[in-house]
């Protein structure tokens, strides 16, 4: 997640700038066609590259409307776990009398948040985060779940025990849970919780699976395939269409200009058709980077952050004074 003021436009032109080599390239066959081989005829109507602009504007339009609501679902998301994070903890101080096993509550807690969030920052084939220009762009941020294991991470939160069978798990986050809620029966049926106490943590834990659920959901449920394709189609359709309607329009100003520019008003189209088509293309690419809010680009939702945050926070409750550094951003950027 970007958190600075706005990204610069160098940043953006950077990015986007291996489709603007295309678009120059595309913008130039048709002015060479005109003018060196004085295929004057070889245009297409504007009226045709205006309905085909209007309609391409709707599905971009479209497409980035619900790759918004896909992260802003993923936000909703994550905010819900926060909330929901930090009542685990109250309730797993005030209704237990025994510190030893709140810190057990706790930290098995906070394994379900490390093995959730590796789990969604695994890579689909679907998602963008390998195409070039976003891999590319990854130098300028840090994502923490690739630079250590999970094993690593799980290490200081579960026992012994616990961790190998966790690890030898494949939905490892739905195992933690399950621990937690043959902890949670173990202590009803010592009588360590009351009735109503019990009620309570189970009902924790239904709603740490169904906000699991969800996020597994989002992650493994790509943008509409057949949406993303016809998208991707319309764009550059109009991309290679938008040069041949303008470039017989940009050859017309020779008759109202003068000397120097009289006979060459024509190679013009060449930065207006890459200025037009790059602003389509750029809304596809932005549509495109945050259809995945958990795949580890720039836009993503900052799982990694809060994690840390609730990390902190849950120690802290518990009375702990060595706390983990809170995680900080990396040119605006934080995960």
């Amino acid at each position: 997640m970007h958190i600075g003021k706005s990204y610069r436009l160098k940043e953006f032109l950077i990015w986007t700038r291996r489709n603007t080599y295309i678009l120059f390239l595309l913008g130039l066959f048709p002015v060479i066609l005109h003018e060196v081989f004085e295929l004057k005829w070889l245009n297409v109507p504007w009226p045709v590259v205006a309905l085909l602009g209007t309609a391409t504007a709707f599905t971009v339009g479209f497409k980035n409307a619900q790759t918004y609501n896909r992260a802003s679902e993923g936000q909703r998301i994550w905010t819900d776990i926060l909330s929901q994070s930090r009542f685990w903890g109250l309730i797993s101080i005030d209704f237990l009398n025994d510190h030893s096993k709140s810190r057990t509550l706790i930290y098995r807690h906070l394994a379900w948040l490390t093995a959730l969030r590796y789990y969604l920052r695994q890579d689909r084939i679907w998602e963008s985060n390998e195409k070039r220009h976003n891999r590319e762009y990854q130098r300028f941020f840090h994502i923490p779940e690739r630079a250590r294991s999970l094993e690593s991470e799980l290490r200081g939160l579960l026992a012994p025990g616990e961790l190998e069978e966790v690890l030898d798990s494949k939905n490892k986050a739905g195992k933690i849970l399950a621990l937690q809620s043959k902890t949670i029966q173990a202590l009803n049926e010592n009588a360590e919780v009351i009735a109503p106490q019990y009620a309570e943590l189970q009902r924790m834990i239904k709603d740490f699976y169904m906000l699991q659920s969800k996020s597994e959901q989002l992650k493994d449920s790509p943008y509409p395939r057949q949406y993303a394709v016809i998208n991707s189609i319309f764009v550059w359709t109009f991309c290679f269409m938008l040069p041949f309607g303008i470039v017989h329009d940009f050859d017309l100003l020779n008759q109202v200009v003068g000397e120097p520019l009289e006979g060459y008003m024509a190679w013009a189209a060449i930065p207006f058709s890459m200025l037009i088509s790059w602003m389509y293309m750029s809304l596809e690419q932005v549509g495109e980077s945050t259809e995945n809010p958990f795949e580890g680009n720039a836009n993503d939702v900052p799982i990694s952050q809060m994690s840390r945050q609730l990390d902190i926070e849950l120690r802290e409750m518990l009375g702990e004074k060595e706390l983990p550094e809170a995680l900080q951003p990396r040119n605006d950027i934080i995960l």
